[in-house]
């Protein structure tokens, strides 16, 4: 897992195809990201990833799971 000391609100989230999931609201503990709903991926509902889906953080957050898996097994939220 990468750093989650280094995730900032709204860093770009990609999947390890390099395409985009979503945008960080904020961390939601410290095993827990929270994404944007206003970002047209999410549907107006805010979505979790675990924060152990992370593989490393640059200036966008990288995960260990492509777009389209991170997007079928994320959690919803309201």
């Amino acid at each position: 897992m990468g750093s989650t000391a280094q995730i900032k609100d709204h860093m770009e989230v990609l999947g390890s195809d390099g395409q985009h999931v979503g945008t960080v609201d904020h961390m939601e503990g410290q095993d827990r990201i929270k994404l944007t709903r206003s970002d047209p991926s999410a549907q107006s509902k805010h979505h979790y990833i675990p924060a152990d889906w992370v593989d490393h953080v640059d200036e966008h957050v990288h995960l260990n799971k492509s777009a389209s898996e991170a997007t079928r097994q994320w959690q919803q939220g309201a």
